[in-house]
């Protein structure tokens, strides 16, 4: 279980994972010491376990980004997961329950990229079947 100080800081460091140990410091209200311990013990539990790169949003309008639903043969699904890892355009992937079997979430930087990504990722060994749905605008992002 975490502290709320401890949450205040993953929410911190969400919002900017560069910021400086004096600002998170400022805006905690306690020493930099104290937000370096906070952090390498936070590291340490393996709740922290990398930092990652945010993009700004003017780049990302200009991509088209889906969620590609896909329904795999059960015995290759390892090496349509290893396919889809070889995709730089691949975001995530998300093992799910229901009519498919994943949900890959793709980023392209045009329509036309889009559809030959799709043709690829239709193309695979293993893949079944797709459901493509083109996100139009996110609402809600945490």
């Amino acid at each position: 279980m975490l502290s709320d100080a401890e949450q205040t800081l993953l929410s911190l460091l969400r919002e900017n994972a560069r910021a400086s140990t004096a600002e998170l410091a400022r805006r905690l209200g306690v020493s930099r010491t104290t937000v370096q311990s906070r952090i390498e013990r936070l590291e340490q539990r393996g709740i922290i376990s990398g930092y990652g790169v945010r993009l700004a949003p003017d780049y990302e309008q200009g991509l088209v980004r889906a969620h590609v639903l896909l329904t795999v043969t059960p015995k290759l699904a390892d090496k349509v997961v290893r396919g889809l890892r070889g995709l730089a355009t691949v975001r995530t992937l998300h093992s799910v329950s229901g009519n498919f079997d994943m949900i890959v979430i793709v980023d392209a930087p045009s329509i036309r990229d889009l559809d030959m990504l799709l043709d690829q990722i239709g193309a695979m060994d293993g893949v079944e079947r797709t459901l493509s749905s083109i996100i139009l605008s996110t609402r809600i992002d945490r």
